[in-house]
């Protein structure tokens, strides 16, 4: 789950936000009762590379990294903190995921053409199965979002409904 914290959350997103923490705890909650590991991923800052759009100095408030406490983080969640877009590089997220011998990720969260996206590239050029649960994230710019999962993500794995992969859970177990 990517970025699911206090400070992103609280900046809209299409869609609504809130149903993208809920559908993303509905699934947490599923995966626990499954006995499989939720990973919640938070950032902390970004990446020194230049870009041709500045990015002002920003000091987050307390809080800002928080994970949202509607995905009721749990002792035994992986909790991954990254400084760029995607959760596997300067992480110890592959080890983490590969200790438990994980071979398929479901992932949720924001933004969806960077944060969740970039997690997915990764994913991929790691060797995982990727499902992308697409009403389960978000992003700022509708047309991103939109671009991410109709042209990227089905290039990189499977795409489905929070629904359709709750019931795939159910089947499964």
């Amino acid at each position: 789950m990517i970025d699911l914290q206090k400070g992103i959350t609280a900046m809209p997103g299409v869609p609504a936000l809130d149903d993208v923490i809920q559908r993303s705890a509905g699934l947490a909650a599923a995966f626990r009762r499954h006995g499989l590991p939720v990973v919640l991923v938070n950032v902390t800052g970004g990446p020194a590379g230049r870009t041709e759009v500045s990015r002002p100095a920003f000091t987050p408030p307390p809080g800002w990294t928080d994970i949202v406490e509607e995905l009721d983080q749990q002792p035994d969640d992986l909790v991954v903190t990254k400084q760029t877009w995607g959760a596997f590089h300067g992480t110890p997220l592959d080890t983490l995921l590969r200790e438990r011998g994980v071979t398929q990720i479901v992932l949720t969260g924001v933004s969806t053409s960077a944060g969740v996206e970039s997690t997915a590239r990764a994913a991929h050029e790691h060797g995982y199965h990727v499902v992308l649960a697409t009403d389960a994230m978000a992003d700022r710019d509708a047309g991103l979002h939109e671009n991410s999962i109709q042209r990227i993500f089905p290039r990189l794995g499977e795409t489905a409904t929070t629904d359709d992969v709750l019931a795939m859970l159910d089947k499964t177990r």
